[in-house]
């Protein structure tokens, strides 16, 4: 395998302290797409998993070589239940949260920072005004 013994052994580890197991995991090996020639034309290189109890499910084809892959694929795999499990928030949760501060309405101070500014635009604005010779 091309990946260090001291990676899969932390995988391993990780894999087991969040309680997956080998046996829940069902794995099936597809032809993988992209750079690659024709090695990957002919060859699966591509490694689907899909673990059982929670659902989750994986698809990894970055490299050209199978075994590579599968390690990559547990990898994702396990980040991704550990995010079911920790319950962190996700992206889309962020992006509604940031939607929600945007158009809530702003303080009474931040409304008359606004207004300054608007106010010195103005004059600024006034100052380049062309002059009229006859006046």
């Amino acid at each position: 395998m091309p990946v260090s013994s001291s990676k899969e052994d932390a995988l391993k580890e990780k894999m087991k302290s969040l309680g997956i197991r080998e046996s829940d995991i069902s794995e099936k090996f597809i032809r993988s797409s992209g750079k690659g020639g024709q090695h990957v034309n002919k060859v699966s290189t591509c490694v689907y998993l899909k673990h059982g109890p929670t659902g989750v499910e994986v698809k990894c084809g970055k490299n050209r070589a199978q075994s590579l892959n599968r390690f990559l694929a547990r990898r994702t795999l396990t980040e991704k239940i550990e995010k079911q499990i920790l319950g962190k928030v996700s992206e889309k949760v962020n992006k509604a949260e940031k939607i929600r501060r945007q158009k809530r309405k702003r303080s009474k101070r931040a409304k008359e920072k606004v207004l300054a500014a608007k106010k010195k635009q103005g004059a600024v604005k006034k100052l380049r005004k062309k002059v009229d010779p006859s006046e």
